[in-house]
């Protein structure tokens, strides 16, 4: 039997049974790891309000000799988080970034740039830190960089000519080519999307370099707006679906649902 050991951060929790969940996890040396909690509802002691989600713990789990999942066999628990879980505001937010994390990344591939960033975001969320939307647009800037989807924001996509080229001060989205466009190679059918170039300088500032020095960019009301719309578009369009909180985390913020 082989067993692992690494900070975790539980994105999601499945009841398997009447006693067990499947608790998944992002951790640090490990990336996304699906484990059984075995009688993790039935004992009062066993794990007892460690797997709530969102939760930090350091992990230990056990891989047996036959196929299925992992084992969980200790946690402790790091950052519990519960601030995040007490407003629905935050828990819908948390819960869009865990997703993503969930649906994008594959099993057991390791990315400690993204656990940190993960890290990053839930505890400046539990705490006093930026605003939730500027939190989400870093995080999510960040993640489509890591995992190969990044938008192009430095040149139209279609005629190649770069920003500081581009007259408009607004430009247009090609959501379906992922990046601006100019105003004569934007689609008629094209999505209404807009970004003004200080908004699109911000998101390249926050896609990449250090962590914590891109985290304290302050937005402009209208930087925060654009960004939002523009990510909540481009995201799911190229993760293939609508994600299930981002319908939720609309709802809250007194929005009409997507299509």
């Amino acid at each position: 039997m082989l067993q692992f050991s690494t900070p975790a951060i539980l994105i999601r929790r499945t009841e398997y049974g009447d006693y067990d969940l499947i608790v998944t996890f992002f951790s640090l040396t490990l990336g996304k790891v699906s484990l059984m909690a075995k009688a993790a509802k039935k004992s009062t002691r066993r794990f007892a309000g460690l797997l709530e989600l969102f939760t930090e713990l350091d992990i230990v789990g056990s891989i047996g000799r036959k196929s299925g999942l992992p084992v969980l066999q200790e946690a402790t628990l790091r950052h519990p988080h519960p601030e995040i879980r007490e407003a629905a505001t935050k828990t819908a937010y948390a819960s869009y970034w865990s997703e993503l994390v969930n649906d994008w990344m594959e099993d057991r591939v390791e990315s400690a740039e993204l656990f940190l960033l993960l890290r990053h975001v839930l505890d400046a969320l539990a705490g006093s830190g930026p605003p939730e939307a500027a939190l989400s647009v870093l995080f999510q800037m960040r993640l489509l960089r890591i995992s190969g989807h990044s938008p192009n924001l430095t040149r139209c996509v279609v005629c190649r000519l770069d920003l500081d080229s581009i007259r408009p001060e607004a430009l247009g989205i090609e959501i379906a080519q992922g990046g601006i466009a100019c105003p004569g190679c934007l689609p008629s059918t094209a999505e209404p999307h807009r970004l003004s170039k200080g908004t699109i300088k911000q998101l390249l500032w926050v896609a990449g370099g250090d962590l914590a020095r891109a985290a304290r960019i302050k937005f402009s009301p209208r930087a925060l707006r654009e960004s939002q719309e523009f990510l909540e578009s481009f995201v799911p369009y190229h993760l293939g679906r609508q994600p299930r909180s981002l319908r939720v985390l609309r709802q809250l913020r007194g929005e009409p649902a997507l299509s």
